[in-house]
């Protein structure tokens, strides 16, 4: 392993990092930095997971701190982040908040989905670093809000699902506001639907570092297809997977589905949590936290969550809905075994739906045996190992939803399209009461009446690395 010290990161940066238990560096950043540090434009290959948020965070500090040093101006950033969602925006900067901090670097996140009061104030407090999902950043330049002319080091990170969600025309705007001549690093799986082109257009003579391909694969994540006879067989299999102790992920293709299935689970004891794109921000951070806390050991989640959601420990993916096409099976599954921990993928088929999942996996390069099962079948007791406790769900009181469109209630931007940030959504809170109901529970041994008792809550632990 190669340690952060010896490829030149600054000593106080990796204080930092070491005091996070980050010594040795993943290989995306051991390739990287050696360029990043100098000023070079990167193109860095590597899929989620990979570990690319601190190999544009440290050079982004290390270098506005150090070979870059300027005066913090009122609406004028001097390092930038683009993220395609709320989610990622986040995590990126709680993970460069500690090392801005080393050298009194102040940085702010900007996104849709929240009031943009706040947002303002920060730009006109003076900010070094924003971390921004394009739509509403667009919209705070038009306001002149923020100016982009001082800006010395741009990040594009998750470039390909930037062009997936339909952000490409938003960020080549926001790219050509910012100084030719400063550095510029762009993080991708892909290079296709339009990358390539920002490439060629916005970086200078770059080194291109590949870690891992797309459908590479993590040798500790294994992949396991379990076929049912049909829905009500399906929904005993989901309930089972769901039943063990450590973390899982529960994808569904709506979000009317995903709400549901939370709502279900917590009832049948199993605290869950749902994520899409009908919550509100607040919804969303509280329902995060409460997984990332482990009061809420399950996840529902739509595609909104297969980026951008980085947190240690899911031992367990579940595709009870597979998905439409092979990238967006590979990047749900991606929800585990990172960072080097081993992990579990299973996809639940119904027999309509056998020949699309076999097309689908050929596309991933994913070879696995179909198997049918039912909840009591040995392979699915191995894979789900110990049940949890039954947590008794608390009731949730009943709250008056704003009028559909109103723009008070959720503090949603105006603006309902792609543009105001994050991933295109519909204004609405449904699903907000699902992320008290885990941490709130009272525990039962399973089966059992008798005494009550609490079990702690797991360590809160977003991976950022």
């Amino acid at each position: 392993m190669t340690t952060f010290a010896s490829l030149g990161v600054p000593n106080a940066l990796a204080e930092v990092l070491s005091s996070q238990g980050k010594v040795d560096a993943f290989p995306i950043q051991a390739d990287t930095l050696p360029d990043t540090l100098v000023g070079r434009d990167v193109l860095g290959r590597g899929k989620t997971g990979s570990g690319k948020t601190l190999a544009f965070s440290i050079p982004m500090v290390a270098r506005l701190a150090g070979q870059l040093p300027g005066n913090r101006k009122p609406g004028r950033p001097r390092g930038l982040i683009l993220a395609p969602t709320r989610e990622l925006a986040t995590q990126i900067a709680a993970a460069i908040e500690p090392l801005a901090a080393a050298y009194k670097l102040s940085v702010t996140t900007i996104f849709g989905g929240v009031s943009q009061n706040r947002q303002v104030s920060a730009l006109k407090g003076g900010v070094d670093i924003v971390v921004a999902c394009p739509g509403r950043l667009e919209d705070l330049m038009k306001q002149r809000h923020v100016s982009l002319d001082g800006v010395q080091i741009t990040v594009l990170d998750e470039a390909d699902h930037m062009a997936d969600l339909g952000f490409l025309p938003v960020v080549t705007r926001i790219l050509a506001a910012t100084p030719p001549k400063g550095q510029r690093l762009l993080f991708s799986a892909t290079l296709d639907n339009g990358v390539d082109k920002l490439v060629k257009r916005f970086l200078t003579d770059q080194v291109t570092h590949s870690v891992d391909e797309v459908d590479s694969h993590v040798e500790a994540m294994t992949h396991s297809v379990f076929e049912v006879d049909g829905v009500e067989a399906k929904k005993k299999l989901v309930q089972q997977l769901a039943s063990g102790t450590g973390r899982r992920i529960l994808f569904m293709r709506t979000k009317h589905q995903a709400r549901k299935l939370a709502k279900q689970l917590t009832e049948a004891g199993i605290p869950s949590v749902d994520l899409h794109g009908n919550l509100s921000q607040g919804a969303r951070d509280r329902n995060l936290l409460a997984f990332s806390s482990g009061s809420a050991r399950v996840l529902v989640a739509t595609d909104v969550a297969a980026r951008g959601v980085h947190v240690d420990d899911v031992q367990l993916v579940v595709h009870v809905d597979p998905p439409a096409e092979h990238k967006a099976y590979l990047h749900r599954s991606g929800r585990t075994a990172r960072a080097g921990s081993a992990g579990d993928v299973v996809t639940v088929v119904l027999p309509e739906q056998r020949k699309d999942t076999a097309i689908l996996l050929r596309k991933a390069n994913i070879k696995v045996t179909p198997v049918r099962v039912t909840a009591d079948s040995p392979q699915v007791s191995e894979l789900v190992g110990e049940q949890a406790r039954y947590v008794e769900p608390v009731p949730v009181k009943a709250v008056q939803q704003p009028r559909q469109g109103s723009p008070r209630g959720n503090g949603s931007s105006r603006s309902s399209n792609p543009r105001s940030g994050g991933a295109p959504r519909r204004s609405g809170g449904g699903g907000q009461g699902q992320g008290s109901q885990g941490g709130a529970a009272r525990q039962h041994a399973a089966g059992g009446g008798g005494g009550r008792s609490r079990r702690p809550a797991g360590p809160a632990a977003s991976r950022t690395r």
